[in-house]
């Protein structure tokens, strides 16, 4: 019962934290003159990934790599299958030419570098250090390609902020929808994954399981919360450009610092399945983008089947290994 009730508790407070966290962001972002895509990519995107950056980097801490290293593949499986998939139904999603050739393909390149660096079946620093290195160059491309504030994808995201309504008005607002928003996500994490990992562990399950389903979903739900919330707006680029942004910092900067602090062994079963998994789930969603610039809701239902078989799978047959 109290797993069951730290479960909901942390959903709840997820929700209300990734409310927050983008209303903030947005107002935040026009009172800075920072442009909502920036903002979306790296405020929104890296932000609702700060409870990925304290699982994992506590998990490598306290010397449990298969959910640190299983939390950042699961949640890049999930926030394309899963996430993007459930948005696609409610609303297909468009999306500009600009953002995929620059933050599609540093997710998919950065896919492609973990695979790499994985090989040899461990990650250690001066992997941590190639990895935060891309996050580096990536944010400086961001920047310096967001300051040509005439591009089709920055007046689109313009208009779209100027939709929102009931923003924070002042500086100090706008701070505490920040903190709160933050502190909301962080806090309905760790409940929530104090719930997952008691049920699951009474249940028999490995931790590469769990870190690779219970906790990446769990870890996800701010992600979910903010791009459902746009999707539901009609504000499709901020809910695309927010997993982009997100599975790019996961990869770069949480496994970068995680494995900077403490060497991560890769598990067998993420080498020979889960990896393919993330890296054929990134190539699937630019496929469905590039061809026609959208996501439309057979797509979109396409990926949320592909999640669903996933998982069937890793608590079958691939729970085995």
């Amino acid at each position: 019962m109290l797993y069951a009730l730290s479960l909901l508790a942390g959903i709840g407070f997820l929700t209300l934290g990734g409310e927050a966290l983008i209303r903030g962001a947005v107002a935040g972002a026009r009172r800075a003159g920072v442009s909502p895509l920036l903002t979306g990519l790296v405020v929104v995107g890296f932000g609702t990934s700060a409870p990925e950056l304290v699982v994992s980097i506590d998990a490598a801490i306290n010397q449990q790599p298969d959910i640190a290293v299983g939390n950042i593949v699961g949640s890049n499986i999930g926030n394309i299958l899963l996430i993007l998939g459930l948005c696609a139904i409610i609303c297909p999603m468009t999306v500009q030419p600009q953002a995929l050739r620059r933050d599609g393909v540093v997710m998919v390149a950065a896919s492609l570098l973990f695979i790499g660096l994985a090989w040899g079946g461990a990650l250690g620093r001066l992997d941590a250090g190639l990895f935060i290195a891309g996050l580096v160059g990536y944010l400086v491309w961001a920047y310096l390609s967001e300051r040509q504030q005439t591009i089709p994808a920055a007046e689109m995201h313009a208009s779209e902020a100027d939709e929102m309504t009931k923003l924070p008005k002042t500086g100090l607002t706008i701070i505490v929808a920040l903190v709160l928003g933050l502190g909301l996500l962080i806090g309905g994490s760790q409940l929530l994954l104090y719930g997952a990992i008691g049920l699951a562990q009474a249940m028999g399950i490995s931790e590469a399981v769990i870190g690779l389903t219970i906790v990446a979903v769990g870890t996800s739900l701010p992600e979910m919360a903010v791009s459902i919330i746009a999707a539901l707006r009609r504000h499709a680029d901020v809910a695309v450009g927010n997993i982009l942004g997100s599975n790019i910092f996961n990869i770069l900067g949480i496994l970068g610092v995680s494995a900077f602090l403490q060497p991560l062994p890769i598990a067998a079963r993420v080498g020979a399945f889960d990896q393919w998994v993330m890296l054929g789930a990134a190539g699937i969603l630019m496929l469905f983008l590039y061809t026609g610039m959208r996501l439309s809701r057979v797509e979109g239902a396409f990926l949320l089947a592909g999640y669903i078989v996933y998982l069937a799978l890793s608590f079958s047959v691939i729970n085995a290994t």
